[in-house]
């Protein structure tokens, strides 16, 4: 049988599930912060030289690092029914695609899920000996995969947001994550995810995707930002990024011991 998603159930069942963005594409870095506790870790590769081959060494870190309790979720770098087909056979159980502006893009996700012929005209081809089955041993993963495969689809544009409860709608839709940088610039205030309309937008999101059903989302690097998400219903939430984790670190220290190397450094993230 196909391994149990925890965190597809931990969703369906209205539970919040914590977790940490992971951009620097390293198994080592993976298979640390995969032991640290959270509920899941988002393994990027739309904005990073992270590809196939590689997240199947970092699908093995999370196993390594973090014992069964942390959920690698694969963001491939576009809604591409090749890219979802190749990280569904080396084993990914969940993926976060970007950019799907409308409920037409998000059946066309569905299709690239399944099998045929079930669901949404199911497109996904069929592969033999692949990771996901164990190698050709779980003779019912053909069956039972979609079971406990989960879609995330990012709503990442104004007109995006008006479209999501036609998105909402459409069945194997597990989560509806919100981009707050991209949105925050399609709304006309790039790198500026707190201007109050930006954040008047986002509060609304989360607010209609739990009522339409499905789970929210969300990147949130301030503490402070992440509780009042949570607080109005969001149920994925990573609190943090490990290229800034770090990056904040080795900048904290070394103006700790060299004030006048250079300034205060302001960014997006």
């Amino acid at each position: 049988m196909p391994v149990r998603n925890p965190f597809k159930h931990a969703l369906a069942a209205g539970q919040a599930q914590i977790g940490i963005w992971s951009t620097l594409p390293s198994p080592l870095v993976t298979e640390l912060i995969a032991g640290s506790g959270f509920d899941w870790v988002l393994l990027d590769t739309e904005h990073t030289p992270s590809d196939v081959p590689l997240m199947v060494q970092q699908l093995q870190a999370v196993a390594a690092g973090c014992r069964g309790h942390t959920h690698g979720v694969v963001r491939p770098a576009w809604n591409d029914p090749v890219l979802i087909k190749r990280y569904l056979d080396i084993g990914a159980q969940t993926l976060l695609l970007p950019f799907v502006q409308n409920a037409d893009e998000a059946r066309a996700a569905v299709a690239a899920m399944r099998y045929a012929p079930r669901g949404i005209r199911g497109i996904r081809g069929m592969g033999g000996s692949m990771r996901a089955s164990d190698f050709g041993r779980d003779a019912a993963y053909v069956r039972d995969a979609e079971n406990e495969l989960c879609l995330l689809v990012q709503v990442e544009t104004a007109e995006a947001l008006e479209q999501i409860e036609a998105i909402a709608a459409v069945e194997g839709v597990d989560g509806i994550f919100i981009g707050p940088a991209d949105l925050s610039a399609s709304m006309g205030f790039p790198g500026d995810a707190n201007h109050p309309t930006v954040r008047a937008a986002i509060d609304d999101a989360i607010r209609r995707i739990r009522a339409a059903g499905k789970a929210p989302g969300i990147l949130v690097v301030d503490e402070a930002r992440a509780r009042e998400c949570l607080a109005l219903g969001a149920q994925f939430v990573a609190v943090g990024m490990d290229m800034l984790l770090l990056r904040q670190a080795a900048d904290g220290l070394a103006a700790r011991f060299r004030p006048d190397e250079r300034g205060p450094v302001t960014t997006s993230y």
